[in-house]
C-alpha cells in the first residue's frame, strides 16, 4: 500500500498548512522508527510496517500539483498494486475547519490541486484521502498566500495533535478498512 502525503519540498514549505500531508507521513515513519528518505520516481519513499501490514509511505518532491506524476510512476513500477485498494492519499484542505479530519473512498478533488492531478494522471477517482481541515476562521482574500503561510506557533502544538488523530485514522484504515474508519474517524 502506498500512503501519499502532499505538499512541496524544501526548508521554506516547512509547517505550513500546505505540508500537512508531509508532516503526518514524517511523523508515522517518526513512530514507526523509519524514514522517508529513498528517491525513487521524484518522490521521497520509505518502507513500514502499519498495522502488520507492509506500506511504503511517499513524499513527492514535484510540488503539490505535480504530485500525480510521482504517483503514477509508483503504481506503474508496483502492478500489482490498484489504487481502489492499495492507494490513500493525505492533503489539506482549506473547505473543512481546522482540525477536522475526512476520510473517503473516493470522489472529487473538492479543489485541491494535488489531488486534482493525481485523479487526472490515474485516470480515476477510486483511492481513498483523508483530508485535513485548515479553513481560516475569517474570510482570506489569497487563498494561495494562506495555504503558504506557515502555522502561527501558538497553533504548533495543537496542529501536533491534530496529526497523532490522523495518525489513528491510518491505522484504523489498514485495520479495519476505509468504511469503518469513516464511521470512526470522521467529524
Amino acid at each position: 500500500m502506498l500512503i501519499v502525503g502532499l505538499g512541496n519540498p524544501g526548508a521554506q514549505y516547512e509547517w505550513t498548512r500546505h505540508n500537512l500531508g508531509f508532516m503526518l507521513v514524517d511523523s508515522m515513519a517518526r513512530e514507526m522508527g523509519r524514514e522517508v528518505k529513498r528517491t525513487e520516481c521524484r518522490a521521497l519513499v520509505g518502507r513500514a510496517e502499519l498495522e502488520g501490514r507492509a506500506v511504503e509511505l511517499v513524499k513527492p518532491q514535484t510540488y503539490m500539483n505535480l504530485s500525480g506524476e510521482s504517483v503514477a510512476c509508483l503504481l506503474r513500477k508496483r502492478a500489482q498494486l490498484r489504487p481502489a485498494r492499495d492507494l490513500l492519499v493525505i492533503s489539506d484542505d482549506i473547505a473543512l475547519p481546522f482540525g477536522s479530519i475526512r476520510l473517503r473512498a473516493r470522489g472529487s478533488s473538492g479543489g485541491q490541486k494535488g489531488l486534482k492531478n493525481i485523479i487526472e494522471m490515474l485516470g480515476t477517482d477510486e483511492f481513498a484521502r483523508l483530508r485535513i481541515g485548515i479553513q481560516p476562521e475569517h474570510p482570506v482574500s489569497d487563498t494561495a498566500r494562506f495555504v503558504l503561510e506557515r502555522f502561527p506557533a501558538a497553533q504548533r502544538a495543537e496542529v501536533e495533535k491534530i496529526l497523532e488523530r490522523c495518525a489513528d485514522a491510518l491505522r484504523a484504515v489498514i485495520r479495519d478498512g476505509i468504511d469503518k474508519a469513516m464511521a470512526l474517524h470522521n467529524q
